[in-house]
């Protein structure tokens, strides 16, 4: 406990600097700075080569801040009571008044806002004054991080400093919906439609063929090993990375199991751990036996189309 204390003062100590720190959440790890400081949050987009036109994620630790940015509605209100913290993120409208740097917003009125269900980042958020533009902790459409490994390998000594929060629960980045208008599924992730649609007693669902817009998670090429992928295969090419979700009697060295029966909760945690590994044994493709498209396996398959795309 001591040693968490320590490690949230020294993030705030960087933070307070208009410093990056990468952030430990339920889903993976953010590249967290001051959303309020352009200083700051440049310092984001610099790091993980992000196009300046790509809106931050912006988290914060209670509604009392949020308040002060953001105009709040009804379908707001309805699933944070149910769902936050969590692995959802929210798109509302900003306020005129409010301190969030342009950067984070891309100069729209709207702000993509979440509260993370992790206890060390709920601490760090509590300490600071101010709520953390926190993006995904990789460069820009490589693999996201969900352990401090990860973060390391991503950018070595460029960045500050690194809250140790041990390995991300969800490993999916978290479920977005645009409540500006009527509700909008914008990125699948760790929250379940269903579950949505149950809360707001409405029947959305992901439109996949959204125009291009000017929201977090839209890019096409996303969360790439920078390997081909091919998707739903029944066996592997020789010498192909193979990633499977059943157990087989067969036992090959190039198989990767990210569940072992079918767990998609499992599959969604190990997944990019797993697009890792693969990368650094240097295999030149990867293989990837058919998901079921539902549950978690929607935002699973999501980012393995996006992860496949030239």
């Amino acid at each position: 406990m001591k040693k968490n204390l320590s490690n949230i003062k020294k993030s705030k100590y960087y933070l307070d600097k208009n410093e990056c720190v990468a952030i430990p959440t339920e889903t993976v790890y953010g590249l967290a700075a001051n959303a309020y400081s352009n200083k700051a949050t440049s310092k984001i987009f610099k790091l993980k080569k992000r196009p300046k036109n790509n809106p931050l994620i912006v988290h914060y630790p209670n509604l009392k801040i949020l308040k002060k940015d953001c105009v709040l509605n009804k379908n707001f209100f309805k699933l944070y009571k149910k769902f936050c913290p969590g692995p959802i993120t929210f798109v509302l409208k900003i306020k005129k008044n409010s301190k969030i740097s342009k950067n984070v917003t891309n100069k729209k009125n709207t702000l993509a806002v979440r509260f993370p269900n992790h206890k060390i980042t709920i601490q760090l958020l509590k300490k600071i004054n101010y709520p953390l533009a926190a993006p995904s902790a990789n460069i820009s459409t490589k693999i996201s991080s969900v352990s401090p490994e990860d973060v390391k390998d991503e950018f070595g000594k460029k960045l500050k400093f690194i809250l140790n929060g041990g390995r991300s629960k969800i490993g999916i980045e978290s479920t977005i919906i645009n409540l500006t208008s009527k509700p909008e599924i914008l990125r699948l992730g760790g929250m379940q439609i269903k579950e949505l649609n149950k809360v707001l007693g409405l029947n959305l669902k992901y439109n996949k063929n959204l125009k291009k817009t000017s929201y977090p998670g839209q890019a096409k090429l996303h969360y790439s090993p920078d390997i081909p992928i091919r998707l739903n295969v029944k066996n592997s090419k020789r010498g192909e990375a193979f990633i499977l979700i059943k157990k087989r009697k067969k036992i090959d060295k190039n198989f990767f199991y990210i569940t072992k029966n079918k767990n998609l909760k499992e599959a969604g945690r190990n997944l990019y751990k797993t697009l890792r590994k693969i990368k650094k044994k240097k295999y030149s493709s990867i293989a990837v036996e058919k998901i079921p498209n539902k549950s978690l396996g929607l935002a699973i398959n999501d980012r393995l189309k996006r992860a496949s795309n030239k």
